[in-house]
């Protein structure tokens, strides 16, 4: 009897535990891992971009730089805004048929509409970013000698990007496509008009 007894609660604990395991399951609130489920309020992106530019006066003149960006994002509300800082660095060696060279950097900063998506694994943005840009090489040294403000220039950043969301740690951002405008002295309009694309990885805190 007292054997029985034993089997029976040996058997309801089993059932009670499997329920309370199901329970667990079925309520992801309950679990641990649930903090791993929250939105993540920042992100660093790190990628590669291309600046396709005019720097020269009068025309077209334009050329074709390659480098890296970094930028970084906190959101203000999960679907809504976030505050953005972004580095972008290219450099060109052949600028007109001179070979002049460039690296060109720019810092701003600003505010990104995030749409809501739900669920859905692209996640689109759109962004207005200022800040200042800085030149160098032999264009703004040899050529562009008028240059006076090569070391700090207005910089503006207005575009958008779509990213591909993969895990809660990680995203592919498929392209960025932004119109990055500088005004460094040229002795013409004073300033210049660059197309910039973007690739790369974003990685979610």
């Amino acid at each position: 009897m007292r054997l029985r007894i034993n089997r029976i609660i040996v058997v309801s604990l089993i059932m009670a535990a499997v329920s309370a395991m199901a329970a667990i399951a079925q309520n992801p609130a309950a679990q641990p891992s649930a903090v791993s489920n929250m939105p993540p309020r920042a992100d660093l992106a790190i990628g590669y971009s291309y600046l396709h530019s005019n720097a020269p006066p009068g025309g077209c003149g334009c050329f074709n730089m390659n480098g890296g960006s970094a930028a970084f994002a906190w959101t203000l509300k999960p679907g809504s805004w976030a505050l953005v800082g972004d580095v972008v660095s290219t450099h060109s060696s052949g600028v007109s048929a001179a070979g002049y060279g460039l690296t060109l950097t720019a810092f701003t900063g600003g505010v990104r509409y995030l749409p809501p998506v739900g669920h859905f694994s692209l996640h689109p943005f759109g962004q207005v970013l200022a800040g200042v840009a800085h030149s160098s090489g032999t264009l703004v040294q040899g050529s562009q000698s008028a240059t006076t403000n090569a070391g700090a220039a207005f910089a503006g950043n207005f575009g958008g990007g779509l990213d591909l969301h993969v895990s809660p740690r990680f995203s592919v951002r498929l392209v960025e496509a932004d119109y990055l405008l500088t005004t460094f002295d040229n002795g013409s309009n004073n300033h210049q008009n660059n197309l910039r694309i973007s690739a790369g990885v974003v990685i979610h805190f």
